[in-house]
């Protein structure tokens, strides 16, 4: 992991991104802790013209963005367009939202659907990956809903963008699953699991809960990682705090792991 490869979600500051005058003074901050780069989600502002304008004013590289479900699904020529004028080749599907994986069957259509639109992508010099949370480890006869659609689908169309808390919550490794993942990992999503007294779990600034950053930061540089994407639900801090915490530990990353 390079510093040029740390990247923030906007998804974590959605609430300072609705229009384009709090989209403009959030990419400056944005800027100002150093991130070189940001993936486009949860923001207000919708012309990918004016979110490419304000990102490029404040020198920030677009690396992936999140498009809907049913976009990807029914219009993917429309999300080639979008990532067009944003001037960016990465997008992810970012949940299954009303499409079903209740069976082996079901998944295994969402996979289907998933490699048309990911080869339509790829046709046009795109790249299509999948976001999962912790319901992607449901499994049906021993194998988790992730495996059956990353298995039952062509690596060129469909890479992974795995979330390391959700990998976790899922009660799966995050280290073993970026192994794993291997030549198929371009997008990947920091956030720390936080386990407290009270046995609640919390979204974390990376590098203050129990993952295991070295090994998850090496085995996904190992893989081909090309963006490592801080991302934070919620937080119990300022979420400027929050990012400049896992933006400051990452940084010290880059300098003593040697990847």
């Amino acid at each position: 992991m390079r510093p040029e490869q740390i990247a923030l979600t906007l998804y974590t500051l959605r609430d300072y991104c609705r229009d384009v005058t709090s989209l403009r003074s959030t990419l400056k901050k944005v800027k100002e802790i150093g991130y070189p780069a940001i993936q486009v989600s949860g923001v207000g502002v919708q012309d990918p013209k004016v979110i490419r304008e304000l990102a490029e004013d404040e020198g920030l590289t677009i690396c992936a963005t999140h498009e809907p479900p049913n976009k990807i699904l029914e219009e993917p020529i429309a999300v080639v367009e979008r990532l067009n004028a944003l001037g960016c080749k990465h997008t992810a599907f970012p949940h299954p939202g009303s499409y079903a994986i209740d069976s082996m069957e079901a998944c295994l259509e969402l996979s289907k659907r998933l490699e048309g639109s990911g080869k339509l992508l790829r046709d046009e010099g795109k790249q299509l990956s999948y976001h999962n949370h912790e319901l992607e480890f449901v499994r049906y006869e021993n194998q988790s809903i992730l495996e059956l659609i990353l298995t039952n689908t062509d690596a060129k169309f469909l890479q992974a963008e795995l979330d390391t808390f959700w990998v976790q919550k899922g009660g799966e490794d995050p280290v073993a699953w970026c192994r794993k993942m291997k030549g198929r990992l371009p997008l990947l999503h920091l956030k720390d699991y936080i386990v407290t007294l009270e046995r609640e779990i919390l979204f974390g600034e990376v590098g203050i809960g129990s993952l295991d950053w070295d090994s998850i930061i090496q085995e996904a540089d190992a893989a081909g990682c090309e963006w490592f994407i801080v991302e934070q639900d919620s937080s119990t801090r300022d979420p400027f705090e929050s990012i400049k915490m896992s933006f400051d530990f990452l940084m010290q990353k880059t300098k003593t792991l040697g990847v």
